[in-house]
C-alpha cells in the first residue's frame, strides 16, 4: 500500500494555520498534530511542577519525561494528552502562552519534541502546522504550504476568536503582540520562521480560511 503524503503548513502566529489545518485532516482523513500544543504542554507541565523556567538542562530533561498524544474526535475536534491528560483547554490559559517562546527557545527541549514530531508523522497521512515543519521538522514532505496574511488581518482574526470564546481582548493589544511574536519567532536562534523555497505561498488576507482550506485540498489531489 502506497503511504500517505505529509502535508507541511508553515506560517506566523494568527494566519488560520490551526483551523485551516484541521480542515484539510478532516477531508483528507489524515492526522492533525498541533506542533505549538506540544509546546504548550510542556510549559504547561512546567509550570505545574513549578519548575525554573530558565533552566535548559531540566526542561529538556522534563521534555524527555513527557509523553504526548492527539486523538480526533468524532465532531472533528483534536484533543492534545499530556501524560495521558486531556490539556486541550488549559493550555490556552493566559498564563502558558507568556512563557511558551521561551521554553520553545531552549535547545534541547526543541530536540526532543522534534524528534517526537517526526516519529507522530513518519508513516505520512499527517498534516502538521507550525513554524520549521517545511524547513527542519519535514524538509522532503510531499507538499509544502506557507500561510500569510497582513498584520492588522491577524490581528483581527485573533480578536475575533478570542471575544468568541468570552474573552474580554483589546484589538490594539493583540496586534502588538503578535508584531512581538513575529520578531521572535523570525529571530530567534534555533529554527526560526522562514518560508521553505519549495513551498506553495497562500496569502490569505483577502480569502476566508474555507478558500485557504479548499486552496490545499485543490493542490493535494491534483498532486502539486
Amino acid at each position: 500500500m502506497k503511504k500517505k503524503p505529509i502535508i507541511a503548513i508553515d506560517g506566523p502566529a494568527g494566519a488560520g494555520k490551526s483551523t485551516i489545518a484541521k480542515m484539510v485532516a478532516k477531508e483528507l482523513h489524515f492526522v492533525y498534530i498541533d506542533t505549538g500544543a506540544m509546546y504548550r504542554g510542556l510549559t504547561w507541565k512546567a509550570l505545574e511542577e513549578h519548575l525554573n523556567l530558565h533552566d535548559a538542562e531540566q526542561l529538556a530533561e522534563l521534555a524527555q519525561r513527557t509523553q504526548m498524544v492527539f486523538k480526533s474526535k468524532r465532531d472533528g475536534s483534536v484533543r492534545i494528552f499530556v501524560d495521558g491528560k486531556d490539556v486541550s483547554n488549559r493550555i490556552r490559559s493566559e498564563r502558558v502562552s507568556l512563557h511558551t517562546n521561551e521554553i520553545a527557545k531552549v535547545k534541547g527541549v526543541r530536540k526532543v519534541l522534534n524528534q517526537m514530531q517526526k516519529d507522530m508523522g513518519k508513516k505520512g497521512g499527517v498534516v502538521m502546522e507550525g513554524r520549521d515543519i517545511g524547513t527542519r521538522i519535514f524538509p522532503k514532505a510531499e507538499y509544502k504550504f506557507y500561510l500569510d496574511a497582513s498584520p492588522i488581518q491577524r490581528a483581527q482574526r485573533r480578536y475575533l476568536e478570542l471575544k468568541a470564546k468570552g474573552k474580554r481582548v483589546n484589538l490594539e493589544k493583540i496586534a502588538h503582540a503578535l508584531a512581538q511574536r513575529d520578531y521572535k519567532d523570525k529571530t530567534r536562534g534555533i529554527s526560526p520562521l522562514r518560508q521553505a523555497s519549495d513551498a506553495i505561498v497562500i496569502d490569505s488576507t483577502h480569502l476566508s480560511l474555507a478558500q485557504v482550506a479548499q486552496s490545499i485540498l485543490d493542490a493535494v489531489r491534483r498532486g502539486k
